[in-house]
């Protein structure tokens, strides 16, 4: 797996949750709007201090944690 060096963890930054290089902007933020069908430049454009690979990390992050347990998708 890749490096995700610029997801961190700090307890002074939002109760310790994985955060995009210690800014108070949670990483499923990220994923959030990008699942939302938010273009990258877009995201870029209303975040001017996340860089696109910080995007690319979230979503590596995100897919990384979705491998930790199945979830039932009917109810």
């Amino acid at each position: 797996m890749k490096q995700l060096d610029r997801i961190t963890m700090d307890p002074a930054v939002m109760g310790g949750k994985p955060c995009i290089r210690g800014y108070a902007r949670d990483r499923w933020d990220i994923v959030g709007l990008m699942a939302a069908e938010k273009a990258i430049d877009e995201v870029l454009a209303a975040y001017p201090y996340i860089e696109r690979e910080d995007i690319l990390q979230a979503l590596t992050y995100a897919a990384w944690r979705s491998e930790e347990k199945d979830l039932s998708l009917v109810s």
